[in-house]
């Protein structure tokens, strides 16, 4: 058995429209409430605007609207789960952040290429926890700042702006 296979890695459960996800708790910096928000101008849907945590600054970006999914009022469960990426932080509000599990890199399976290439590749994997499904979340991919940038190109292309 090849040492890789059995070696765990900790991470962190969150949830999205009833959807399961886990995050590599190495991108993990802090996850915090949701509040005092302030809006950004001529900013994409996406991003809520900046916090101001820990003496930073910090992008919150909605990750319901990021992908796609209907927005809904922040309520006691919903957090922000910030994230370092390339030495900068970024703020991910989800429904609810609550739970770490260790998971082994032999139970993680690959996505299949259909839902890859329908979704983007902002998942690297699945597992199945207790009878959980659980979407391993490619956060590197999903807060790709150049992908992010284009999407803001092509709204402002699209709408005129």
């Amino acid at each position: 058995m090849n040492i890789n296979e059995t070696k765990e890695s900790s991470y962190i459960l969150f949830s999205l429209v009833d959807t399961t996800y886990a995050i590599e708790s190495t991108f993990v910096k802090q996850i915090e409430m949701v509040e005092n928000i302030t809006p950004v101008p001529n900013s994409p849907s996406f991003v809520e605007g900046v916090i101001f945590s820990r003496g930073q600054v910090i992008p919150s970006i909605n990750l319901r609207e990021r992908f796609g999914f209907p927005k809904k009022e922040f309520d006691l469960k919903t957090r922000l789960i910030v994230v370092s990426i390339d030495k900068r932080l970024i703020g991910l509000i989800v429904d609810k952040a609550n739970e770490f599990v260790s998971i082994k890199q032999n139970e993680i399976q690959e996505v299949p290429e259909t839902i890859t290439s329908l979704s983007g590749k902002y998942l690297s994997g699945f597992t199945i926890l207790g009878k959980r499904p659980i979407l391993i979340f490619n956060v590197e991919e999903a807060m790709n700042l150049s992908d992010i940038s284009q999407n803001i190109l092509e709204k402002q292309n699209l709408t005129g702006e």
